[in-house]
């Protein structure tokens, strides 16, 4: 069976992303998203802080900062709690930290910039290290006629709109001399296309692990071009802008943690595994797959960095992806404020 255009339609990218949050994700309260006007912060006097709870937002992949609990116990003698928020995808979350329901979340390459484009307040704090694009690709099943990017011309594809699979399609189909208005360009969640591709509904998709290593081991998916050298850029964390610069030391301690975990984690893929494995609810041998092709690591944001950033901005612009063309500096601090949040051993890591 394929899908129908009816069946999916075109998406105004610009519309609120709440819709497309599939229920049962969020970690806490249901009022993170249902309402739309930021609550009041109590400001933590002792500490100067303005808040005493920090809002994370993490991915329906897992999170291993959350595993790990490492935050919870570096922020709780300063009397700020933790609350986790979990999203099907980046513009999910970013649609959270627009309506002030999120401090801080991690998200890919293309997310910031829809969110940007939408007119968001938000900044980049870190950018993660870039991985060799084996954990993302354009996918079909084993046995399907489409043998190259190139043979996706006129056909429907699935991908959710504004995630980093938006920037790997678009970037492929321009390496393969088509245009992103050469195909049908159908967004749905992850959590969702998955089970209809492995049902044999789906003749294209667009996605990342784990959703790619399961498609690979469960429906023997092909993959037609991954994310190597393309998705160069890595994901970033992102904040918002008025509690990254009234918070600047609960930013700090917050990146410290998350650089930790991941210099633990590149050194100990094994335990990385036994500990996400169970949380997924996804076999050992998949997650080992996934973990194998990650990289760990943070990275201050730097002019070099956000030069990717800005050609990638660029050539959504160019394929009419985004309204409007944007400039990635202006969703960034100013040095002083990345010195104050930036901690000395992530500086290292160029």
């Amino acid at each position: 069976m394929r899908f129908s255009s009816k069946v999916f339609p075109k998406i105004n990218l610009f519309q609120r992303f709440s819709f497309l949050i599939v229920p049962g994700l969020l970690t806490i309260s249901t009022t993170l998203i249902s309402c739309s006007v930021e609550t009041p912060t109590t400001e933590n006097k002792s500490n100067g802080f303005t808040t005493t709870t920090l809002r994370i937002g993490y991915q329906s992949a897992g999170d291993l900062i959350k595993l790990r609990g490492g935050i919870e116990k570096r922020l709780q003698p300063l009397g700020v709690s933790v609350e986790w928020a979990q999203f099907a995808a980046g513009p999910q979350l970013m649609e959270a930290m627009n309506v002030g329901r999120v401090d801080i979340g991690s998200v890919g390459e293309t997310p910031p910039i829809f969110a940007q484009a939408a007119g968001t307040s938000l900044v980049y704090i870190a950018n993660r290290s870039p991985g060799t694009g084996e954990g993302s690709g354009i996918v079909v099943q084993k046995n399907s006629p489409i043998k190259s990017v190139a043979d996706l011309k006129g056909k429907k594809i699935i991908f959710q709109k504004g995630s980093a699979s938006h920037y790997l399609l678009v970037k492929a189909l321009e390496e393969a001399g088509l245009k992103y208005s050469d195909v049908q360009a159908l967004s749905m969640p992850p959590s969702e296309a998955r089970g209809a591709f492995i049902q044999g509904q789906i003749d294209a998709w667009v996605t990342w692990d784990p959703h790619l290593a399961l498609a690979q081991k469960t429906a023997n998916a092909r993959v037609l071009r991954n994310a190597g050298g393309i998705a160069t850029q890595g994901g970033y964390y992102m904040a918002s802008r008025k509690f990254s610069t009234e918070n600047p030391e609960i930013v700090r301690l917050v990146l410290e943690e998350i650089d930790k975990v991941d210099k633990w984690a590149e050194q100990n893929q094994a335990e990385v595994v036994k500990l996400t494995a169970p949380h997924l609810k996804i076999d050992e041998d998949i997650i080992a797959e996934m973990v194998k092709r990650r990289t760990y690591g943070l990275r201050e944001i730097t002019p070099e960095i956000m030069a990717g950033q800005q050609q990638i901005a660029d050539l959504f612009t160019q394929e009419k992806v985004i309204p409007k063309s944007i400039d990635v500096k202006e969703a960034m601090l100013t040095p002083e404020q990345y010195a104050a949040i930036t901690p000395k051993t992530m500086i290292s890591q160029k």
